[in-house]
């Protein structure tokens, strides 16, 4: 009798599985294609703009063109990734379907012109937007679309970084604060992979990047006996890097409040973000701070790829980076957060390896993924980003960095509909279960007046 049950359980499962297989075939195809599509028009609009300096004065009319765009066809398109988790803690009203052109459209056209922003954001949205419209061609249950729209964050995130684990991870972790719930877990992994294969098989190359220091990390006591040098680095190095996550969140959601407060034609905040931003550039005299700042049109000065590097960053690249970022994504224009993060977090990582005496790569690596893990609130995701994009050598050290900043960034992050689900992350504040980060804010505000 028990190896009949046993046997009708396993049954079970493996009607599960492959139910969610079926179910997240066309989702991984349409998403993974369409990042395909989006990675090779972001590199085309970034080659043209490297070719065409002159694009940059255009900005504020992208700017204007890209709120109209929203204004009149978007709808509640505009909220973005905070649709989609709304949507996955409480349906409501849907997320549409033209979520994804529109999205991928702007996203192209702010960096053909110069926006500093990223690509992470877009590819969740392009996952969340289509894995609603299949849900609802399915005729899927609440649960079952709720887990179908956190596929479509990790196959949108898993395929625009080409680190399918560490995506579905995020898909998970991203929701809430404090607590992580793996019912969807074999759906999300299922829909990354598949979507991160689609995304390669069309020929997308994602940037490499690696360690070339050989820090051995091992084990027991020896962290302390042998390695407590580089220990208590990362360990400060980490803090930094927590505090510039939240000095990132609250500058972002600060730069819109008052955009929003100050300007009564909505109209004008794009136009006027976009001068701000030709005004930084001109003033500094560098185009190192536009775009996703991967590399540069001449692979030098202060990049991604550079941070890497001894000797090829400015000290305060990472803060200039943090400035433009702000200013571009909190006056609407369109776009991810996390590659510019990828940014400061490198360029920090290289300046305070400098300041440390640590290797220059392993900082930026850790910077990289670390300043992420903070703004997100995805400290594990990052972990394992971390040995997705670097291998898993160094994968202490990336957990030490990702999970001091995650601390440090406090109660704040870039998400304003992530909730902190039970209690805060040091219980050191009276914050109660299914608190938004927005409603946290607003509290905030109307308590300082």
């Amino acid at each position: 009798m028990k190896r009949f049950f046993a046997n009708l359980e396993f049954l079970a499962i493996l009607k599960y599985f492959f139910r969610w297989l079926v179910l997240l075939i066309p989702v991984a195809f349409f998403v993974g294609s369409l990042v395909a599509l989006f990675l090779y028009l972001l590199d085309l609009a970034t080659e043209v703009r490297w070719a065409n300096p002159y694009l940059l004065w255009f900005l504020p009319l992208a700017g204007v063109l890209i709120y109209l765009a929203y204004r009149f066809m978007g709808k509640n398109a505009e909220a973005g990734n905070n649709l989609i988790m709304d949507e996955i803690h409480k349906p409501g009203g849907g997320i549409p379907l033209r979520m994804a052109p529109l999205v991928l459209i702007s996203t192209v056209v702010t960096h053909l012109f110069g926006g500093s922003a990223g690509r992470e954001g877009t590819a969740v949205q392009i996952g969340g937007s289509l894995a609603q419209f299949f849900a609802k061609k399915m005729h899927l249950s609440k649960e079952d679309t709720r887990i179908l729209l956190m596929s479509g964050i990790a196959a949108g995130f898993g395929a625009v970084f080409g680190a399918p684990v560490a995506g579905t991870i995020f898909a998970l972790e991203v929701l809430s604060i404090g607590r992580v719930k793996y019912d969807a877990l074999l759906p999300c992994f299922i829909a990354a992979v598949l979507a991160d294969m689609v995304c390669m098989a069309y020929g997308i190359e994602h940037t490499l990047y690696r360690i070339v220091s050989h820090e051995q990390v091992g084990i027991g006591f020896s962290y302390f006996s042998v390695h407590y040098l580089l220990v208590a680095k990362v360990l400060l190095a980490g803090i930094a890097f927590g505090l510039v996550s939240y000095l990132f969140s609250e500058l972002s959601h600060a730069v819109k409040a008052i955009s929003n407060r100050f300007i009564q034609k909505k109209i004008l905040i794009p136009l006027l973000g976009g001068l701000v931003v030709i005004g930084l550039t001109l003033v500094l005299g560098t185009s190192d701070y536009l775009g996703l700042g991967v590399t540069t049109a001449s692979g030098k000065g202060n990049s991604i790829v550079n941070a890497f590097i001894a000797g090829e960053i400015d000290s305060f690249a990472w803060f200039w980076k943090l400035i433009f970022t702000s200013i571009t994504l909190s006056m609407g224009f369109k776009g991810g957060e996390v590659t510019p993060l990828f940014f400061i977090g490198a360029l920090l990582g290289n300046t305070l390896a400098v300041l440390l005496g640590a290797p220059i790569d392993l900082l930026a690596a850790l910077g990289f993924i670390a300043v992420f893990a903070g703004a997100t609130n995805t400290p594990i995701a990052c972990t394992i980003m971390g040995a997705e994009l670097f291998g898993g050598e160094h994968i202490f050290y990336y957990a030490l960095a990702c999970f001091m900043a995650y601390f440090f960034s406090g109660n704040s992050g870039i998400y304003a509909s992530q909730r902190i689900e039970g209690e805060s992350k040091t219980r050191l504040s009276a914050l109660k279960i299914q608190h938004s980060l927005k409603s946290i804010r607003e509290k905030k505000r109307i308590k300082n007046g």
